[in-house]
């Protein structure tokens, strides 16, 4: 172990060439020098990173808040939950799906995927460990990085040293509510999406679902598959489609589209088979977004609705839809049309946020909603050696594509400067010996 008692040194040129090293800059805060990047987020993004890294002989760590990986899917999904594409478009860089696993895995499925992929890569996560700050210093060149963790009996403060910093926290770190008039005076129960499970502890129960994205629909349809009555807010305008057409993948077939056609072109052949299959849907209360799926996901990323049933219970009228909210009173909410609803509880489908701006400090990389401001495809690399990786809106294949980019990119950077200090001890220990 390295140890220093000052505080500005030359850090650089003191810390040794290993994986990482520990050394104490006072007595309550641990410092660790890390010869390579430091991941934040142990989510797909991040393992993602890590593998890439590894097969480029890289050294990293990982640090991750929670005491898992996937923390988002293990802890914050609903037990129905599958993915709302096919396996072969949502598998991470060098390791496929099990040719056993069904085109769309369950959520405990895609875990042993993940589980599976860390093992296979040897990533292993510092977990319980939380990000308070990452701050590039200008005058070392390097990125300060300080954390708690939380892993031991006694919470310890932590600051990592590196070169190269990479954000995989992703666009859903954290729970988006909304604030309604009234709320507080609600006698039942409120919770946000990410704590539902299933609709078991509902049944009989009069719930209203706050968001009709697709945890708002597939919520919805638990619901009524467990014999609760939904209504489901619809507050604006939502793009639903078939998960499949004429026995493929939407997306598939969007993608082959793409190659030869325009995105607007491919976004009028999918609206145009959509009404088809769906009928009109604005009788029901669901109105298409004047911008097609494709067009909409790219400028303001609001991904459609996927369905996967829930459509034909809006229909029967099972799952009921419901302009916005005015407020809430004891027991009831009051829409904006004047209707008053009575029910039991509400579940907020109202989405997730990024967490970045939050603890990376003074950084113009990421906007103030914590997404990088360059679009896809240019949105994985800032400056002072800032990477950003799952932030393309663009799902697990988009995130894979930046991984490749950032550990490519980091690790030629740090094969060059491992050999350019390698010529540099090799010339002091020339220089030593000639003085025998």
């Amino acid at each position: 172990m390295f140890t220093a008692t000052c505080l500005d040194t030359d850090l650089p040129t003191m810390f040794p060439t290993s994986g990482r090293e520990d050394f104490f800059f006072s007595s309550s805060r641990r410092c660790i020098w890390v010869n390579g990047p430091v991941i934040v987020g142990a989510g797909p993004s991040g393992l993602a990173v890590g593998s890439c890294l590894k097969r480029e002989g890289v050294p990293f760590i990982v640090l991750e808040r929670a005491n898992c990986i996937a923390s988002l899917w293990q802890n914050r999904t609903y037990d129905r939950l599958k993915l709302h594409l096919p396996k072969q478009f949502c598998q991470l860089p060098n390791f496929p799906f099990p040719e056993d696993f069904p085109e769309y895995p369950s959520k405990f499925q895609f875990i042993t995927y993940l589980e599976a992929y860390a093992k296979h890569f040897e990533i292993t996560p510092n977990f319980n460990e939380t990000v308070q700050s990452a701050k590039y210093d200008e005058t070392f060149g390097l990125w300060r990085v300080k954390t708690v963790s939380n892993s031991g009996p006694i919470p310890m403060e932590l600051e990592y040293i590196c070169r190269w910093l990479v954000v995989a926290t992703g666009e859903n770190a954290e729970k988006v509510v909304p604030e309604f008039q009234g709320l507080e005076k609600f006698s039942g129960h409120v919770s946000h999406a990410c704590d539902y499970k299933s609709g078991e502890g509902y049944r009989g129960k009069r719930v209203l679902v706050v968001g009709c994205g697709n945890s708002g629909m597939e919520v919805s349809l638990d619901l009524c598959n467990h014999n609760a009555s939904p209504t489901m807010v619809v507050r604006s305008s939502v793009h639903v489609l078939p998960r499949e057409i004429f026995g493929r993948s939407t997306f598939e077939l969007a993608v082959t589209l793409m190659k030869w056609m325009s995105l607007r072109m491919v976004d009028r052949v999918l609206l145009g088979i959509a009404r088809l299959m769906q009928g009109n849907l604005e009788k029901y209360g669901l109105k298409r977004p004047s911008l097609g799926p494709l067009e909409l996901k790219n400028v303001e990323g609001k991904t459609p609705v996927l369905d996967i049933g829930a459509l034909a219970k809006v229909r029967s009228g099972e799952i009921k839809v419901v302009p916005g909210i005015n407020k809430f009173s004891s027991g009831k909410v009051e829409l904006v049309d004047g209707q008053i609803l009575e029910i039991d509880s509400v579940i907020l489908a109202t989405g997730y946020r990024s967490n970045v701006p939050s603890w990376l400090k003074e950084n113009d990389f990421f906007s103030e909603d914590g997404i990088p401001k360059d679009p896809f495809p240019n949105g994985w690399k800032g400056k002072a050696g800032l990477y950003a990786v799952g932030f393309t809106r663009k799902g697990l294949s988009g995130a894979s594509l930046d991984a490749i980019s950032v550990a490519m990119d980091v690790a030629k950077n740090w094969k060059e400067e491992t050999k350019q200090k390698k010529k540099t001890m090799a010339a002091k220990h020339r220089r030593c010996i000639s003085h025998f």
